[in-house]
């Protein structure tokens, strides 16, 4: 195989030169469009208190951000609040949404929350097709159909809203339900056999 040798000379040179493109920078900022810049899969994210402390836990089976609006879709998503002192919360859904500074995280799609049984209480679960969560204020609320199990009870509402530090629970809307004997009964005021 032969190889052949050009010469530009001064003229070729310069021609080749002038047909490079380079990049300019403009001074006019650059509008952000929505697409993902970043994503994970099988990923968790900790939020810790002030203290170093874990408060939140968040795992997903994927994670994609968007430049433009900093929000974060997340498939199959799970969520685990810590709050010392009180029962933990789990939560999970097909999918979720989180805000720009992480603070509303919103649940779709077979949204179930659970608080575990506590010294005194049962176990307290709550599914719709929306939770929002308040990260920051621990409140957890929905304004679609809700069906609560405390117990033996089971109560349904248009709504509902329910604070993780002081465990009062809001129902909206239409509220019907069963209301059973042993929910107002704490264990340790039950006869014993």
């Amino acid at each position: 195989m032969r190889m052949r040798r050009y010469w530009l000379g001064p003229i070729g040179s310069r021609m080749l030169v002038e047909g490079m493109v380079l990049p300019v920078k403009s001074s006019a900022p650059q509008v952000k469009m929505h697409r993902p810049d970043y994503f994970a899969e099988h990923f968790s994210i900790t939020l810790l208190d002030q203290t170093g402390v874990t408060q939140y836990r968040i795992n997903a089976a994927k994670m994609v951000h968007y430049e433009d609006n900093d929000k974060t879709d997340v498939v199959l998503p799970a969520l685990r609040a810590f709050v010392a002192g009180q029962p933990d919360v789990t939560s999970f859904a097909k999918r979720g949404k989180i805000n720009g500074d992480g603070s509303i995280l919103d649940l779709y799609g077979d949204a179930h929350v659970r608080r575990a049984q506590g010294d005194q209480d049962p176990a307290l679960e709550a599914d719709s097709q929306h939770f929002r969560f308040l990260i920051n204020d621990d409140i957890v609320q929905t304004e679609q159909s809700v069906k609560l199990k405390r117990g033996a009870s089971i109560v349904t509402a248009s709504g509902m809203s329910y604070n993780n530090l002081t465990r009062v629970v809001k129902l909206v809307g239409q509220v019907r339900g069963v209301i059973a004997a042993d929910t107002f009964i704490s264990n340790s005021a039950s006869p014993k056999r």
